[in-house]
This record gives structure tokens, C-alpha cells and sequence, in this order.
């Protein structure tokens, strides 16, 4: 079985195998608020996702984080932490456990993801998560636990997020970014190539962002990072 509440805020229960091929669980609350910390640097919040148009609460730091690296996934167009609960017996008593993050992706499977942070998963949060594996590759999902993601990635999509909006898409750019980018080159070469650096750096970033051009994101982005566009690789794949 699973509990889940539907976008008026009601709670519902129905099995779980029902539920994953028939909620919309990216339109759903949080099964449970989140609290508010006194003395935490980081407290619940909002991510405006680029690839729903929504915003999405989430409950700490690493959801934020987490959130962010699965809104620049490609097959991703729903997201949402904490949107259901999976319930089992586990000697002769109820056990539930809500995962932390929710991903539907475009093959109308799903992803459920928990955060194991810097120290690790702990015993018992190791142990739900193989029922909930188990739980989600029987309705077709996956499901991840993740660590702590490489602290370069991190702050090279953080930039990037930065200009994840479409507005940053608007006007002329696109085209002709993939023109200039044809063959792999410095992105500065590029920028001052097209224009005005100011009005074609934001669209780059998006470009990057959004999957249009690539660049390697486990070392430091600079002026001087190569980048291509993202066609060339998969031919070349």
C-alpha cells in the first residue's frame, strides 16, 4: 500500500502498484511538512523547476541539491519531494517509509530517491530502502539512494541553474550557437565571436543548461572550457 495527499491536500491510500501508474504524484504535497530547524543554515524552500514550470518544496540542503541535479535530466517532466509513502508489515506491524524525492520520467516510469548524505545511509535507512527498491522495480521504477554528489558538479549546475528560465532561450542565440559551436571550441572564442559577451554569455549558460550544447561538468567551468554541441557526441557515441 501506499498514502499519498492529492493536490486539494486530502489523504489517500490505495496499493501501491495502482498508484504508480495512475497519480500524478508530481502535482501531490508532501505526504508530511517540513519542519523548520532553529540554528539550520538551510530550511525548507522553493526550486522553480525548468522542467515542469513549477515550484517545488523541498525540506533541506541536500533535497535542494538533489532536486537541482534531476531538473537538467532530459527524461525528467515531473518532480516532487516527499509525495508518497510506502506502507508494509515488517514483523506482524506497520512500517512506512517516504522516500525523499520523486521523479516521473518521460516513459511514464518513475524514480524514488532518498539523500544518504556526507556520513552515509544509515542501517535502518539501508534497510527501507531495499524495500522500496524492491517496491519500485516491481511498478517498472527505479530507485537510487544517493551520497554526496562530487562538490565540482554541484557548484557547475548550481551556475548553470542560474540561467535555467526560458527567457534566457529568447532571441536570436540558439541558432546561431549551434552553428558557432559546430566544431568543439574555447566558449570565449565563441561569445565574442556572436556579439555583445553580455547579451550571449546568459544564453550559453541556458544552452548549457539545457542540454543544446555540452561541456564537461566534473572539472571547473572558465572562459576557456571547451564546448560542443550535444548532437555531435551522440553521433559519435
Amino acid at each position: 500500500m501506499c498514502g499519498f495527499r492529492d493536490p486539494l491536500g486530502c489523504s489517500r491510500q490505495v496499493p501501491w502498484l495502482e498508484a504508480a501508474q495512475d497519480v500524478p504524484f508530481g502535482e501531490s504535497p508532501a505526504v508530511r511538512p517540513f519542519p523548520v530547524r532553529h540554528g539550520r543554515r538551510v530550511a525548507p524552500g522553493w526550486w522553480w523547476s525548468s522542467a515542469t514550470g513549477r515550484l517545488v518544496v523541498y525540506g533541506c540542503g541536500v533535497m535542494r541539491t538533489q532536486l537541482m541535479l534531476l531538473d537538467r535530466g532530459p527524461v525528467v517532466v515531473a518532480l516532487a519531494c516527499r509525495p508518497v509513502e510506502l506502507v508494509w508489515c515488517e514483523q506482524s506491524r506497520a512500517v512506512g517509509h517516504a522516500p525523499q524525492l520523486m521523479a516521473r520520467l518521460q516513459d511514464g516510469s518513475g524514480l524514488l530517491l532518498d539523500c544518504a548524505g556526507r556520513s552515509g545511509p544509515s542501517a535502518r535507512l539501508a534497510a527501507r530502502a531495499r524495500v522500496v527498491a524492491d517496491a519500485a522495480r516491481a511498478a517498472g521504477w527505479s530507485c537510487r539512494l544517493a551520497g554526496s554528489p562530487d562538490p565540482v558538479l554541484v557548484a557547475n549546475v548550481r551556475w548553470l541553474a542560474g540561467y535555467r528560465h526560458l527567457r534566457y532561450a529568447s532571441g536570436p542565440w540558439t541558432p546561431a550557437l549551434v552553428e558557432v559551436f559546430g566544431s568543439p571550441r574555447p566558449a570565449v572564442e565563441a561569445v565574442c565571436e556572436l556579439g555583445d559577451p553580455i547579451a550571449v554569455w546568459p544564453a550559453v549558460f541556458h544552452a548549457l543548461w539545457s542540454g543544446v550544447l555540452r561541456v564537461r561538468l566534473d572539472e571547473p567551468l572558465h572562459e576557456r572550457v571547451v564546448v560542443s554541441v550535444a548532437r555531435q557526441e551522440a553521433e559519435a557515441a
